[in-house]
């Protein structure tokens, strides 16, 4: 059962996220620290409101998993230094309290171009925190690099409107080298990082691409087929009861809590439960 932190909540793959999260039954608890309320609702989501230039090491509990989907535009910010204070600013200092807490992986969303070198000023910014955030030296980080999200916006966006419908149409004609460019939905960045998050590499670095994002699913679980008369076949269970006393067994459960596996043996003794590495 595991738990996770996003920040970020509120845009549009963020909002998608926290969906995914509570639905998902490897979470048990999903923490969003945002600056106002959310109207999503569910009995695993808790919201603190927080305001981000005064966080604390207190307002970062441990977790699974950090999930930074925070992002803004220069438009939106109003100036580069509004800007730089949210796309590179915070998302840094609540990384570093992450480290301090503990936390094994922090998942963070940059974009397609992030390179501290770029002539693009956006691109420029992002290619800063990815440095940053690898020069911190967390255990285990994930960068997402997805091109053009698409989406439901609560917020109109005139030129990335533009952008996303000619994308779209210029998606099919995207081959080879190009397929880089396409445009993304949202919700399937969010439901890679989850993918990610579950079963990604647990190297100590790694950067998503936009174009392995689009492909990645959840794995699927195979399961053993049973028939109905196999299911509810009482008689053969019976017959394989054993009533004779002298043919009981006890089972002794070795609890291996270095793989968080359950490994089961049999033995003609007293139950008992044996913890490895106990001196």
């Amino acid at each position: 059962m595991r738990s996770a932190i996003v920040v970020g909540a509120t845009g549009l793959t963020g909002s998608s996220l926290i969906e995914q999260l509570c639905e998902n039954d490897e979470y048990v608890s999903v923490i969003v620290i945002a600056r106002r309320e959310l109207q999503y609702k569910h009995p695993k989501l808790e919201v603190k409101i927080r305001n981000f230039d005064t966080l604390e090491e207190k307002d970062i509990e441990f977790a699974h998993e950090l999930y930074c989907c925070l992002g803004t535009t220069i438009k939106k910010a109003g100036a580069r230094e509004a800007f730089e204070k949210v796309d590179f600013e915070y998302p840094l200092a609540i990384a570093s309290l992450a480290k301090k807490q503990g936390i094994p992986h922090m998942l963070v969303i940059t974009a397609m171009g992030a390179n501290e070198q770029s002539r693009f000023y956006y691109n420029r910014v992002k290619g800063k925190l990815e440095n940053a955030l690898i020069e911190l030296g967390l255990q285990r980080l994930s960068i997402i690099r997805p091109s053009l999200l698409v989406g439901q916006r609560e917020e109109f966006r005139l030129g990335e409107k533009v952008g996303e419908k000619l994308l779209k149409l210029a998606n099919p004609l995207l081959i080879g080298p190009l397929k880089r460019s396409r445009a993304i939905e949202a919700s399937q960045v969010a439901k890679a990082m989850i993918v990610i998050a579950l079963h990604g590499k647990k190297q100590s670095v790694t950067i998503y691409p936009s174009q392995d994002l689009a492909k990645m699913e959840f794995p699927n679980v195979t399961q053993e087929d049973f028939t109905r008369d196999e299911l509810f076949n009482w008689g053969k269970l019976q017959n394989t009861t054993l009533s004779n006393e002298e043919h009981k067994v006890n089972r002794e459960v070795i609890i291996n809590r270095d793989k968080f596996k359950v490994e089961e043996t049999v033995v003609d003794e007293d139950v008992t439960f044996n913890r490895h590495n106990e001196k």
